[in-house]
């Protein structure tokens, strides 16, 4: 959830004054090279360098102030400025959302390798246990959902990295990376240390007492999983750091490689030789540990230092929490509610929650294809609300075609993911209760995944609108009043389709309130004041 650095196109005035003929050789020269520039600048593609568009705006407008030619050239200049903006009137958005996604296409790779590493775990896992498979539930919560709630390590990264580029100041780079990586340190070493000494008692809290199978297989894959706190989250900001330097492929690069780690691991240590569980959770640790080492790696070939390690003075401090809450909120709220999920389904048996284990990996490998959309939204719709050529109609037209791009999207993955569990449920689990579990929550499951990508437009377009205050608000009261439906469906007896249904009325939910909230006609899509005429 990257907030897009603001690209401004300047228009190239014409300006027209009387001059005395001794200065006309000297004009007739300026007024040339003004039309050659004006001509260069036209072919200028959308989304090139700002500062090198700004820089030849102001020569242009320099030297078409000095003076005036002949009737020919300044016809001539005023042919090339008006194709400079009929290329900006009619730049098609398709070819402007390609432009985007060259950047923001390689990075659902970050996005996927995590779920796919889980999804990898469950399907290698349950092939020799059901309990083992259950036990990923609890477990993956303590590990995975909460590495989420550090979400505000990327995006304050990401957009501090990107602020002091725009200044050219490698020192302010270099610093602000430093000062980050030791935030992810110290929440890392507080992540291990909670793990090692309270990691049993939060899934003896989160499972049941009653559970005792679950607990102590979850708590041998919690304890491996947690070694890797630390180099997890520093890892983790010099991914934010390239990523905010518009490098995406660094690491997805170094996600691939750890995913074939953890894909070639888990078959090894659990197939071949019986670790089940425990040789998942090394498999994925080590996976873990490559990647962060890539990306440290990756960054210092930028010419970074990122093994250096400042202490963030308090405003330093203040800064980043300041810039990062309201994303926390909504973060925090999320996962939350994506917790009590799997806490419901632990209290309904074992069968219960490992089917609940299959389908909630598919579906968050599923959903994540739809982040492209919201990078999209975020990069490019702050220049049409607050750039020099701002239009709320173009913002209009933008969101719409992202959201069928999303609806298209949602209705592909929707198909893919439930004809899985549907037509090859034995890719997951043998067990016939299991698989018969599974395909009781098919209708569900294609419904809350159809609904994320264009859920994904629309809260990139509030992030690009800097809406965070109403999207945290928002996410808050929507998971906490699904939190009572699923309270009020599990203890009503229905099984894990009551959890699935509480999981399509939460996004069917946030999709409507956040539709509504864009499409008001003095809300943000059509402040004319703000952006422009409509």
């Amino acid at each position: 959830m990257n907030i897009g650095t603001l690209i401004h196109h300047s228009h190239l005035p014409c300006f027209r004054y009387r001059t005395s003929a001794p200065n006309f050789k000297i004009q007739k020269t300026l007024h040339q090279t003004s039309v050659r520039i004006l001509k260069c600048r036209s072919k200028l593609r959308i989304g090139a360098n700002s500062n090198y568009q700004n820089s030849g705006s102001d020569v242009g407008t320099q030297i078409l102030q000095v003076g005036e030619g002949t009737e020919e050239e300044i016809a001539a200049v005023e042919e090339s400025q008006l194709s400079g903006e009929e290329l900006l009137k009619d730049s098609s958005l398709w070819n402007q959302i390609t432009e985007i996604i060259k950047f923001s296409g390689p990075a659902v790779g970050l996005w996927i390798c995590g779920p796919l590493m889980g999804l990898i775990d469950t399907a290698v896992v349950g092939q020799g246990s059901s309990v083992e498979l259950a036990a990923l539930g609890p477990g993956t919560v303590l590990c995975d959902y909460a590495s989420y709630l550090f979400m505000f390590l990327s995006i304050a990264t990401s957009n501090l990295v990107a602020t002091s580029l725009v200044k050219q100041d490698k020192t302010e780079v270099q610093h602000q990376i430093s000062i980050l990586l030791f935030i992810g340190l110290a929440c890392g070493v507080l992540m291990l240390f909670f793990t090692k000494f309270c990691g049993r008692w939060a899934l003896t809290a989160f499972s049941g007492a009653k559970n005792t199978d679950i607990i102590n297989a979850a708590n041998t894959y919690v304890q491996i999983r947690g070694l890797v706190w630390p180099a997890w989250l520093m890892g983790w900001v010099a991914q934010s750091a390239s990523l905010g330097m518009k490098d995406s492929l660094g690491p997805v690069k170094a996600l691939a490689v750890a995913s074939a780690i953890n894909g070639v691991g888990d078959v090894v240590l659990c197939r071949f030789l019986g670790f089940g569980i425990a040789g998942a959770a090394w498999a994925t640790m080590v996976s873990q540990v490559v990647a962060a080492y890539m990306m440290i790696e990756a960054l210092n070939k930028k010419g970074y230092n990122a093994f250096s390690i400042s202490i963030p003075s308090l405003d330093e401090f203040l800064q980043i929490f300041t810039l990062a809450a309201p994303a926390f909120v909504a973060i925090l709220s999320k996962v939350t509610f994506y917790a009590m999920l799997v806490y419901f389904a632990t209290s309904m048996g074992t069968k219960t929650v490992a089917a609940h284990q299959v389908m909630i990996q598919l579906y968050c490998i599923c959903a994540v294809w739809g982040e492209p959309l919201s990078q999209t939204a975020q990069s490019f719709m702050p220049e049409l609300m607050y750039g020099t050529n701002r239009s709320s109609k173009k913002v209009r037209e933008l969101l719409k075609l992202l959201i069928i791009i999303g609806a298209l999207s949602g209705l592909i993955l929707g198909s893919i993911g439930t004809s899985l569990p549907w037509l090859f449920p034995k890719l997951f689990s043998s067990d016939p209760e299991v698989m018969q579990e599974m395909r009781k929550v098919l209708l569900p499951f294609f419904v809350a995944l159809f609904a994320a990508p264009p859920i994904n437009c629309l809260e990139g377009t509030l992030m690009a609108g800097r809406d965070l205050t109403f999207l945290g608000v928002t996410m808050t009261g929507i998971a906490c009043l699904n939190t009572l439906l699923l309270q009020v469906l599990s203890r009503t007896g229905y099984g894990l389709i009551g959890i699935w249904f509480a999981l399509m009325s939460f996004q069917l939910a946030l999709f409507t309130v956040l539709l509504r909230r864009l499409t008001l006609r003095d809300g943000l899509l059509y402040y004319s004041h703000q952006l422009g005429s409509s």
